[in-house]
This record gives C-alpha cells, structure tokens and sequence, in this order.
C-alpha cells in the first residue's frame, strides 16, 4: 500500500476495541498492552488488575478484565 503503513499480522490497533479479556500470562498489564501499536496512542499506564480482576485505563477508557 503506497503512502501508508499497515500493522504487522500480530500487531492489534492500541484502543481499538473497548473491552479486553487477558490472563494471568499478560501481567502485570499495561495499557497499550505489549503488541498494540503505539504511535497513534497515549502513555504506557499500568493498571493494578490482580484484586479486583477488572480494571480501566484512565486515558483511553478500555475495559481489562481478568479470565482466570
């Protein structure tokens, strides 16, 4: 695609979404998460999600709840 880039496969779009489910084997979880691409997204924020199981990030506003 001539004049712009596209994402690596494994690559997802920082905020693209509203509502992420992670594991344990994604901590401790930061927002953009490891993957997303971050030049078009806010600072890296961790979110202290292993008491309450969810959490949201004060930037975006992504919903991170924890499945196991």
């Amino acid at each position: 695609m001539a004049g712009g880039s596209t994402p690596a496969p494994k690559e997802i779009q920082a905020n693209a979404q509203n509502r992420y489910e992670i594991t344990r084997k994604d901590l401790p979880l930061h927002c953009p998460m490891r993957g997303m691409t971050l030049w078009n997204s806010h600072p890296r924020v961790y979110l202290p999600i292993e008491e309450s199981g969810e959490e949201r990030c004060p930037y975006c506003g992504a919903l991170y709840v924890l499945k196991d």
